[in-house]
């Protein structure tokens, strides 16, 4: 199973270089490193969004709501800050993290303890937190001159030649790469979406961490809700709509199986920087914006299709084998 993971990831590593090399043929200013960095520091947001969808999808669930949680906690900070311009930054993050993952913690109440689907129950809390967003707002719009230097600076911040939301997205994948590893939750994670009815036998809740995986989820939308309206420097009710499927293609074209318990941190954020480097380029080959959402759905359809077919022929092999051994 690991040597599967590390295939997809060599794989997909490869697919970026040679990704890269064809758009270098035309716009060698695109592979310049501080033009790359740039893309990674545009990409950081998907990144982060698309660590908590894994470990969510690790679970044999799915979060349809992180862009709409995203959307509710920037907009929350964005108010904070036009409201009380005297509160520090570093409140504020805390506030739109701690928000975020009582947003995730009512999905996973939903999903663990009435027992319904997390499709339709992220699909749901999507509308509605959508809906909060224009309550609160009056679908009104929270303008750059409005917010505070201090408020919009964090994300630019820059050291050793990188801002520091690239910084953040990079410490976020350093924990998870750990937690995911390194700890019991994070072994759970994987053993639940493997086998539940085996994870039940070792003691594991399933519904418990199912739950925390939409908190992990919820949180990490919640920061990137203030960075993206930080970083931006806007807020409205439509902020990132649509963006979860962005973000549930870099976990698909990651090779994070839909079905559950296969996936790693690095294939996630290879398949962010993979959407990535594809939308940046968009605009250099003089294709639309608009086929992105095309593009980001034929990539789901085709990873799944790849994913199954990796499945069905390693099960193919085992049949033989024991055939042969009969």
């Amino acid at each position: 199973m690991k040597q599967l993971i590390k295939s997809r990831e060599a794989i997909l590593t490869a697919a970026i270089v040679v990704l890269l090399g064809l758009i270098a043929t035309r716009f060698p200013a695109f592979v310049t490193p501080g033009n790359l960095a740039a893309v990674f520091n545009d990409t950081s947001p998907l990144i982060i969004l698309a660590i908590g969808q894994m470990i969510v999808i690790l679970t044999k669930c799915i979060d349809l709501s992180v862009a709409a949680t995203l959307a509710l906690t920037g907009m929350v900070c964005a108010m904070i800050n036009v409201a009380a311009p005297g509160v520090p930054v570093f409140v504020i993050v805390a506030v739109a993290i701690g928000m975020g993952m009582a947003l995730g913690a009512f999905n996973g109440v939903l999903t663990w303890k009435l027992g319904i689907p997390p499709i339709v129950v992220t699909l749901g809390t999507m509308t509605i937190y959508r809906g909060i967003i224009f309550l609160i707002s009056d679908g009104k719009w929270v303008n750059s001159h409005e917010m505070t230097p201090a408020f919009k600076a964090l994300p630019r911040v820059a050291f050793l030649g990188l801002p520091a939301l690239s910084w953040l997205a990079i410490a976020i994948i350093l924990i998870a790469f750990v937690a995911m590893t390194r700890t019991t939750l994070g072994r759970a994670f994987f053993a639940v979406g493997g086998n539940p009815h085996a994870a039940v036998y070792t003691g594991i809740n399933v519904g418990r961490t199912q739950f925390w995986a939409f908190v992990a989820s919820g949180g990490l939308a919640g920061l990137t809700g203030y960075l993206w309206v930080s970083r931006y420097a806007v807020a409205y009710v439509d902020i990132a709509l649509g963006f979860e499927l962005d973000v549930v293609a870099a976990c698909v074209i990651g090779g994070i199986a839909i079905s559950g318990g296969i996936g790693s941190v690095g294939g996630a954020v290879l398949g962010a920087i993979f959407l990535g480097v594809i939308k940046n380029a968009l605009p250099v080959v003089n294709i639309s914006p608009f086929w992105q959402m095309a593009i980001s759905g034929s990539a789901i359809i085709i990873a799944i299709a790849v994913n199954t077919r990796a499945g069905r022929s390693k099960g193919r092999v085992i049949l033989k084998k024991t055939e042969a051994e009969a």
